[in-house]
């Protein structure tokens, strides 16, 4: 079975199974937090495996088959809001955070690996991230404002 790391998993919001037991669920950030929605109280559970940063990722060179980097993309939304406490928030220093972020994928995946890289080009253009990265995707979807891209070690 492959050997999966998520770098920001957040609550896990796009998994089937949020359990997978081939899979290492890492984020920076940990707890429950509720926040007042259209009226109604939701609650977003954040409950990695791991603490770490996707900048500094705490695994040895060449550990997994898959990564799956779905970074923060808001660098505008207010501290306490729902959408940044959902999806956490990037600053001004966001090209060289993705750019380390990729380097930092890169490295613990092994020969041959994948990078599963989702953005949403709400506030940051998919073109932007790219040139930050350093890398190029085999292949993704260009349409919309979601993309899922792939990235293959060498």
């Amino acid at each position: 079975m492959p050997k999966i790391l998520d770098v920001c998993c957040g609550s896990r919001m796009f998994w089937f199974d949020r359990h997978n037991p081939n899979t290492t669920y890492m984020d920076i950030r940990s707890g429950s937090f509720e926040f007042a929605d259209r009226g109604q109280i939701r609650t977003v559970n954040i409950q990695p495996d791991v603490i770490g940063d996707f900048r500094a990722i705490p695994f040895d060179d060449a550990t997994f088959d898959l990564v799956v980097f779905d970074p923060p993309h808001l660098i505008h939304a207010g501290e306490n809001s729902w959408l940044a406490r959902k999806y956490g928030k990037l600053d001004e220093t966001w090209p060289f955070d993705i750019r380390q972020g990729f380097v930092e994928c890169m490295r613990v995946l092994r020969p041959n690996g994948f990078i599963n890289f989702k953005w949403n080009e709400d506030q940051i253009k998919l073109s932007e991230i790219l040139d930050a990265a350093g890398y190029q995707p085999l292949f993704g979807d260009k349409r919309g404002k979601t993309h899922w891209l792939v990235f293959a070690k060498e």
